[in-house]
């Protein structure tokens, strides 16, 4: 019954839309350079904003040509290290107890003799 229904119709072959009457938007070719060299042509239409920088196929970062405003900087944090992050779970005294606990435990295992720290 379902092969019935949908017999003499293509479903997705073609629109029902037709062009008549539609006006495409005005376009504007703009020009985006690229430091590695190539040149990127994208039609933009008149009412939309004009991105300063697009991503070149090489992956490098194209400039609007003819100068344009300058993309806002991003404010960025700097990058935490594994001893940023120790310090800040422990402090400089705790982490020299822990420090001797270790050495001593590795001391003990090698057979050596402990050290007793002097204060």
């Amino acid at each position: 019954m379902a092969e019935r229904s949908l017999r003499g119709s293509r479903l997705g072959a073609s629109s029902m839309e037709t062009d008549e009457n539609v006006v495409p938007s005005e376009r504007q070719i703009t020009t985006y350079l690229c430091p590695n060299g190539h040149v990127i042509e994208l039609p933009f239409s008149v009412e939309a904003e004009v991105p300063p920088v697009w991503e070149c196929r090489c992956g490098a970062e194209a400039k609007l040509q003819g100068g344009g405003p300058e993309p806002e900087a991003k404010p960025t944090k700097p990058q935490r290290t594994h001893w940023d992050m120790l310090l800040e779970r422990r402090s400089i005294p705790e982490l020299e107890e822990l420090l001797e606990e270790r050495l001593a435990l590795l001391r003990e295992m090698r057979g050596e003799k402990t050290k007793k720290k002097t204060a």
